[in-house]
């Protein structure tokens, strides 16, 4: 992906995607305001999400990222402040 990631609409976007593909389940099942503990996403869940997370904005993401911020609005609007693109 390219730098628009950042934005608090795109990593929403990317997230549901993603978080569809590690439940095998399509994204249009996925809420953004539901907790991943609900969805039984575990410790692996939050790394493989921290690590992916890396890749795509090039910036270091806290392991505990998924337990910080438990929702996908949570994490987008983290990082979306944090890399200074607020929605």
């Amino acid at each position: 992906m390219d730098c628009t990631l950042s934005a608090y609409d795109t990593l929403v976007d990317w997230l549901i995607d993603r978080i569809a593909g590690y439940l095998a389940t399509s994204p249009t099942a996925i809420e953004t305001d539901k907790a991943f503990g609900d969805y039984g996403l575990d410790s692996a869940f939050a790394l493989n999400l921290c690590t992916d997370l890396e890749t795509e904005l090039g910036i270091l993401v806290e392991p505990t990222v998924a337990w910080d911020y438990p929702t996908i609005n949570d994490i987008a609007g983290h990082l979306a402040e944090r890399t200074g693109r607020v929605r």
